[in-house]
């Protein structure tokens, strides 16, 4: 299991300098952008932390999980399309397993620990107490 993470970790840097390297930031990039939606959306519905909330309240983990998924799931998917295409042309074979971790670095992590934080941010705003955001 070590080595496979070593190779891993060598073969998502290589991800850096090799064909489609441009989605190694857009993907990140474009989650964030949800995380903020949503995370203003959170903030606007006074719910609490996105990730906190999901690791601490196992009555709100399905809802949680659901409700990200839904705002993740096409990043997810362009996420691991691209980095077959990119399998493909760099190694003219498919490695799911890494496929999977790619997708997850790349578009699960960001937003799942963007959503949270800017959920909180808004909330600090002046006047979002007395009259919510969306007003």
């Amino acid at each position: 299991m070590d080595h496979f993470f070593s190779t891993y970790l060598d073969h998502f840097v290589a991800r850096f300098d090799g064909p489609l390297h441009f989605r190694l930031i857009m993907q990140p990039l474009m989650a964030i952008l949800l995380a903020i939606r949503d995370g203003a959306r959170d903030a606007r519905e006074r719910r609490s932390a996105y990730l906190w909330t999901l690791l601490t309240d196992p009555a709100q983990r399905r809802y949680l999980l659901e409700d990200g998924w839904k705002g993740i799931s096409r990043i997810f998917v362009l996420a691991c399309a691209l980095d077959v295409v990119y399998q493909l042309i760099e190694w003219r074979r498919l490695k799911p397993v890494e496929m999977l971790l790619t997708a997850v670095i790349l578009a699960v992590v960001p937003y799942a620990l963007s959503r949270g934080p800017i959920n909180r941010l808004l909330r600090l705003r002046p006047g979002t107490q007395k009259r919510g955001l969306g007003a």
